[in-house]
């Protein structure tokens, strides 16, 4: 305790030695550390004379800031002056990850940083371990956006992406004996260095109320609440250029003259700050749950809030960049909206709302306006999925959108009864509108459809399957509407920066980092795939992001893990499509063989240490079922003395990008499991596949094309294709399946109480039966489940050839290059948004 008391005065001691004086663009170490010192003591968030690694960590991202805020401010000035056409890219979510090593590496002065804080006591490894994840996601959703801003920042496009501020996130996950548990994000307890609150840029946003007709016939919205948007920017740098783009998010709040101060001291507290805590309640949380009628206006309150804001945003810019009166027909060609799935459809009777009602455009112009403007990216195919909002809740929180949705989906009919009359039985499921009696509902993913000029899929299994199924009458009216965008990674975060190793390996052997923006060059490494020396190199560089990831499972868990065994991860979000319960059942299988082998028959099997992570939504019981189970397995496996040198199972808690980047370089298994057909995409498959990391998979989202590009030999394929599944769920309905004995047997192991005495019945039931809700294993887990184990089979026996394993990691990095979120960008840019580059000189 005293020495860390010694080192603690040390530090600050090195620290008031050091002069503070404000270095803003500073790039030699001596000059960053003068500006860091400069923070702590005139931006100061602290008491004085403390420079602890949090001191310390808040004034490094401070000083990194003033050098973003300068790229910042040069890159809209640019956009200003050249008035490119610009994209906005809409989403609920984004997960950003740490900023701290992303900016520096991406303005290429992690170097200067590291020895600047090394004169100031620190390490910038330290340092960086300050930072909290901002909590503005959930999954893949998320942090495919966040990947796209990069990308778009890095290729110079003139684009920016817009958000809610959470305060809470979704939820941060505790373990305990009880299963998970769900407490508050803590990111912005203190503040979070890297936002510029902008108080100039604020629009006001309306809820319930009514329309009024003119006398003129023009219709108004009035009445009802007024909540204001405030904007926050987070500067979003791209690699090696000047051009840093802008994540621009959203906080609610309420003005002083909302405050009613007569009823305040009349002691109605609470009813005089109603619509500040009303406003405190948007952007509170992700998702919130949403069984209740409150619960569905806060969401479909919180999609509003980011659609008008955002709109009037990009309204007020378009007027902004052009001096004198700009031609409403202009629009389309200055300005691109995407919406990330169908969460920001109210964008499209929002737009037509302010160029009809504000501006007073007529229904055509607007509805070619909106049409040219808007382009819509699907990302699931699972109907739970594809939202559905209660057309009473529309009517009563945004009356006039209602009318505006009515009036889309009254047209779009009359557009079909007359010019397709083929479709006459088809038309009431394309409908905007679902107007049945018992439960009248808008379908969002319609809407889209209808108003988009443009609509993607996510790989090309997905794409294909919105043609030819979920979309199939649609593309008959509009064939050209409808295109693949696979998706990508960015390649600084998911290789330069999570693993150094590895990415200066692939440098030093390619003779250059230009992968690093191109990363078709990859394809390079192939030739060295047999070489030695390389393959040593390889193993060893692995072995360094195994070594670091032991360490941190240890520090989070406990539970101590072999370097030398396979590591073979799972880690998403906790769903019964992506079947975590299928890994989790073949991991109880595995024990129990292992439990009935000799102590030599046990020594010639592979060493395996499987870890499993992933937040379960709070409501979804299933999910968090699974979750327990993991942790009951683990708790035995790992104290079990006979087994646990050949076994251990980890559940790591908490996932997110900060955890995603000490697991995924530290993989050589990687688990994409998911029923065919169900996944639109995945992207962890794409960042475990990049950083050499090998597939046990099934032939879903991008997999396929994965295993095209790495070849597939080198990827461990099983289970039913995607246009067996409804075949085989009919045949399971009509009683025809005979379940595998191995499966019975690991089940029958659950309810033997091996792992306690928790009541798995129901989460097993969900397997069994062969109908019902609930009932009759709708994701098809017995079915695969002998395929799964022949080949996991195949991977302990290629593990045991270490010679062929590193060949095969080797190619899997060689064939990653298509997966880079610079190409998916680069055809949006092309295909759909119609913009060019425009760096800043």
């Amino acid at each position: 305790m005293g020495t860390d008391k010694a080192n603690d005065i040390s530090k600050d001691s090195i620290h008031w030695k050091t002069p503070a004086a404000a270095h803003p663009l500073a790039e030699k170490p001596g000059e960053i550390a003068a500006n860091i010192n400069y923070h702590a003591q005139f931006s100061p968030h602290f008491s004085p004379f403390k420079f602890q690694p949090e001191q310390a960590y808040y004034a490094t991202a401070e000083s990194v800031h003033d050098r973003l805020i300068q790229q910042w401010n040069e890159t809209y000035l640019h956009f200003h002056k050249i008035d490119p056409k610009q994209t906005y890219y809409l989403s609920m979510e984004y997960l950003q990850g740490r900023a701290l090593t992303n900016a520096i590496g991406n303005l290429n002065i992690q170097n200067a940083y590291a020895d600047a804080l090394n004169k100031l006591g620190h390490k910038l490894e330290e340092i960086v371990e300050q930072e909290k994840d901002a909590a503005l996601g959930n999954g893949g959703l998320g942090r495919l956006a966040s990947c796209f801003l990069d990308s778009m920042a890095t290729l110079n496009l003139p684009a920016w992406g817009y958000g809610l501020r959470y305060r809470y996130g979704l939820f941060k996950q505790r373990i305990t004996k009880e299963g998970q548990e769900e407490i508050a994000e803590d990111w912005l307890e203190k503040f979070s260095p890297w936002e510029i609150v902008r108080h100039d840029v604020v629009f006001p946003i309306r809820f319930f109320g009514h329309v009024q007709v003119n006398p003129d016939g023009l219709r108004k919205w009035v009445g009802g609440e007024i909540i204001q948007a405030l904007a926050y920017d987070v500067p979003i740098p791209g690699y090696k250029t000047k051009n840093t783009i802008s994540l621009r998010l959203w906080e609610a709040k309420a003005c002083a003259s909302d405050f009613n101060l007569f009823q305040f001291n009349d002691g109605q507290h609470e009813s005089a700050a109603q619509l500040h805590s009303k406003a405190q309640h948007i952007c509170a949380v992700l998702y919130p749950g949403d069984v209740t009628e409150d619960g569905k206006l806060l969401r479909l309150k919180q999609q509003f809030f980011l659609c008008s804001a955002s709109l009037q945003d990009i309204i007020s810019r378009f007027k902004e960049r052009k001096e004198g009166q700009r031609q409403w027909s202009e629009l389309p060609s200055k300005v691109a909206v995407q919406l990330n799935d169908t969460h920001p459809t109210l964008a499209i009777p929002e737009l037509m709302r302010l160029l009809m009602d504000d501006e007073g455009l007529g229904w055509d112009e607007a509805w070619d306006i909106t049409t040219r403007t808007i382009a819509y990216t699907n990302h699931t195919v699972l109907p739970e999925a594809l939202e559905k909002w209660s057309q009473s809740v529309m009517k009563k929180l945004l009356p006039r959108h209602m009318e505006i949705i009515e009036e889309i989906d009254r047209r779009f009919v009359a557009m079909v009864q007359s010019t397709r009359t083929d479709l006459g039985s088809k038309l009431q499921s394309m409908r905007i509108l679902d107007n049945n009696p018992q439960k009248p509902v808008v379908r969002m993913a319609n809407l889209c459809v209808v108003s988009s000029h443009a609509v993607n899929g996510v790989a090309e299994l997905h794409s294909d399957i919105l043609k030819s199924e979920l979309f199939a009458d649609y593309v008959s009216i509009w064939p050209t509407r409808f295109q693949n965008k696979t998706n990508g990674i960015t390649p600084r975060r998911w290789l330069l920066f999570c693993s150094p190793e590895l990415s200066g390996l692939i440098t030093k052997w390619l003779k250059t980092d230009r992968w690093v923006t191109n990363l078709d060059l990859l394809t390079d490494l192939r030739k060295f795939a047999d070489n030695g020396d390389f393959q040593a190199a390889w193993a060893s560089a692995k072995m360094a992001n195994k070594q670091r990831l032991a360490k941190y499972i240890l520090q989070v868990t406990g539970v101590n893990i072999d370097p030398n065994s396979l590591f073979d991860i799972q880690v998403k979000r906790i769903h019964e499509y992506k079947r975590q319960l299928l890994n989790i059942i073949g991991v109880v299988y595995r024990y129990k063989k292992l439990k009935e082998m000799s102590p030599e028959e046990r020594k010639k099997t592979t060493p395996r240490t499987v870890m499993i992570g992933g937040k379960a939504f709070a409501t979804y019981t299933n999910a968090k079922r699974i979750v327990k189970l993991v942790n009951d397995v683990g708790a035995v496996v790992n104290n079990d003395p006979e087994v646990n040198s050949y076994l251990k199972v980890v559940f790591v808690p908490n996932y997110n990008v900060s955890v995603a980047e000490m697991l995924i370089p530290g993989s050589e298994l990687s688990q994409h499991i998911s029923t065919a057909g169900m996944e639109a995409s995945g992207t962890s498959n794409m960042k475990f596949a990049l950083n050499g990391c090998l597939i046990i998979g099934t032939l879903d989202g991008a997999n396929v094309e994965i295993r095209e590009e790495i070849g597939q030999e080198n990827f461990f394929l099983f289970g039913a294709k995607a246009d067996e599944v409804p075949r085989l769920r009919k045949e399971r309905e009509n009683g025809l399946f005979k379940p595998d004995p191995r499966f019975e047997d690991a089940k029958q192991f659950i309810r033997s109480g091996a792992f306690g005495s928790y009541d798995y019945n129901p989460l097993l039931e969900s397997l069994e039966g062969n109908t019902g809700y609930g009932r009759g294993d709708y994701f098809l887990v017995g079915y695969d489940f002998p395929s799964y184990l022949e080949a996991q089979a195949r991977v302990d026996g290629a593990y045991k050839d270490k010679k062929r394993w590193l060949k095969m990691s080797i190619l899997s990095t060689a064939g990653s290059g298509k997966f880079s979120s610079d190409r998916t960008i680069a055809q949006y840019a092309k295909e759909i948004w119609n913009i060019k580059d425009c760096p800043v000189p």
